[in-house]
């Protein structure tokens, strides 16, 4: 009899998971409360404009072939990958404009417009990122960091050795100040902070990594929208044989003398052998999980990561000043964040992040409008916030700001819909409406996310923005394989996989795929 897995969650973390499971021959069944699997990662349509509503860019592509190949499939056959140029175009306060790119000399060049010394210490800067990503990838990327026999191996000692290397103890900010002075390039690369939910003044230059994942390795979009890879998965997972069930929400994580027995959905029990919780680590354990009170509290002191405040608007008219990725900075980068973590309000000047994937996808919009994806950094949630309040008061910042910069929106949006911090708690479950989980914002958390594998109880993982390696389409994916492994691992069955398994080991290189590639020249 097949031993059998329960995953909460259709998010990416737990459609990886069950891929890799079911591949390896558990009977495994996936549960999502929502109508439609995806999570955060869905897509909302209107008035003949489609939109991504949660993550834009995708980069690493090479985890998602990693997934499809072990499935036996070709991941050609499910979805079309597509190199943006530029990777994002930034606007500054002064009239500046940069289109950032994936090429190191046109990078430099773009630089140059802002500071020619800065341009000259760009490939510098893109060695330095680059380094953290060789000495991190192979070990927090793709192992289960808290479980200290896979950590403490012999081929990982010499990388240990050397974390110092990896620029733990300055933050974002110092490090990118090394080798920047211009303000504005300072800031374009202190931005990248935020791809993890943090404070690039207070998170560890460690994740000066993710500068070199977008520029160094290229930023993708997928054909017909990002969408469509939650679609391919769960085609995959489904002619895999994984039983999918929609509007399902498990309403009690079940367990009896320390171990799980199964999960409660519609007031059945569902019993099962091991359980891959997709949901947030902290959200699960306050409304899932009965005991273990000192667990929760700890959990409960972990400082959430940024939210967010979402608009999509369908825009009537045509904006060339746009790319597909923009960014409109704030005047003061340090008062922002000292706004949305310290004093917990939106901020006076936010920074605009705006996608237009009818720039790339005509098809997303009518033949005269543009689709706009608009999203502004945002404080977690708490008390005495006023959301429709802050949405007024956003919204016409976002005007003002772009009215600055000849783009006029009064009249021009024909199809809004708005989503604020209390729906991202409400419907997708985040620890106090955080988008990333936990923040990074301490040294001590900053490599310490919740753990794949829970310490109190036997049979249940992890996977998912929320834990280890983190948030992001590929760390996610990444999350799903770690828990998927330590469940085979656990079940006896890693000295017996299967031939598509030996053959995705054999490929350990992929994992530092472009790695030890050169620079893009």
């Amino acid at each position: 009899m097949k031993e059998r897995v329960a995953i909460i969650g259709g998010g990416l973390g737990g459609l990886s998971a069950a891929i890799r499971l079911q591949r390896r021959g558990f009977r495994v069944q996936l549960f999502e409360r929502n109508s439609r699997p995806g999570g955060k990662m869905n897509e909302f349509t209107a008035g003949g404009y489609r939109f991504d509503t949660g993550p834009s860019l995708l980069t690493m592509p090479f985890v998602i072939d990693a997934l499809f190949r072990f499935a036996g499939a070709r991941r050609e056959d499910y979805l079309e990958f597509v190199p943006l140029t530029p990777l994002c175009r930034y606007f500054w306060e002064d009239g500046a404009v940069l289109n950032a790119s994936s090429d190191v000399s046109q990078m430099a060049e773009e630089i140059a417009k802002l500071s020619r010394e800065d341009a000259q210490n760009y490939p510098a800067f893109l060695e330095y990122a680059r380094g953290i990503y060789e000495l991190t990838a192979a070990i927090f990327l793709n192992s289960p960091i808290h479980e200290a026999k896979k950590l403490f191996t012999r081929e990982n000692l010499r990388t240990l050795l050397r974390l110092r290397r990896i620029d733990p103890l300055r933050t974002v900010h110092r490090g990118v100040s090394r080798f920047f002075r211009d303000p504005r390039t300072v800031q374009l690369f202190d931005r990248f902070a935020t791809y993890n939910g943090s404070d690039p003044f207070q998170a560890p230059a460690t994740l000066n990594i993710i500068p070199y994942v977008e520029h160094g390795l290229g930023g993708y979009y997928i054909r017909g929208g990002m969408y469509r890879l939650v679609e391919a998965l769960e085609r995959l997972a489904r002619d895999l044989g994984v039983e999918i069930h929609l509007n399902s929400p498990v309403e009690q994580i079940i367990h009896r003398d320390g171990r799980i027995l199964g999960v409660q959905v519609n007031r059945e029990l569902i019993e099962t052998d091991y359980l891959v919780c997709n949901a947030d680590v902290v959200s699960t354990h306050n409304r899932l999980i009965g005991g273990f009170p000192a667990r929760r509290q700890k959990l409960n002191r972990l400082e959430p990561s940024l939210s967010g405040l979402v608009f999509l608007w369908g825009v009537a008219g045509k904006y060339s000043q746009l790319a597909h990725h923009n960014i409109v900075f704030s005047a003061d980068y340090r008062e922002e964040f000292q706004q949305i973590f310290c004093e917990r309000r939106a901020p006076d000047d936010p920074t605009i992040y705006i996608a237009v994937t009818s720039k790339t996808d005509p098809a997303d919009a009518p033949g005269y409008g543009e689709n706009w994806f608009v999203l502004l950094n945002m404080p977690y949630l708490e008390e005495g916030q006023d959301w429709s309040g802050e949405t007024e008061r956003m919204r016409e910042a976002i005007f003002c700001k772009l009215r600055r910069r000849g783009i006029d929106l009064r009249g021009q949006v024909e199809t809004e819909r708005v989503i604020t911090p209390e729906e991202f708690y409400s419907r997708y479950g985040s620890n106090r409406g955080s988008i990333y989980g936990i923040s990074s914002n301490r040294r001590s958390t900053a490599f310490r996310r919740p753990a794949n594998r829970s310490r109190e109880l036997k049979g249940l993982y992890f996977a998912g923005g929320s834990t280890h390696p983190g948030g992001g389409i590929p760390l996610v994916l990444l999350s799903g394989k770690i828990a998927a492994e330590l469940i085979v691992e656990d079940a006896g069955r890693s000295g017996a996989g299967c031939r598509e398994h030996r053959a995705e080991c054999g490929k350990q290189g992929e994992r530092l795929h472009d790695a030890a590639l050169p620079l893009k020249q």
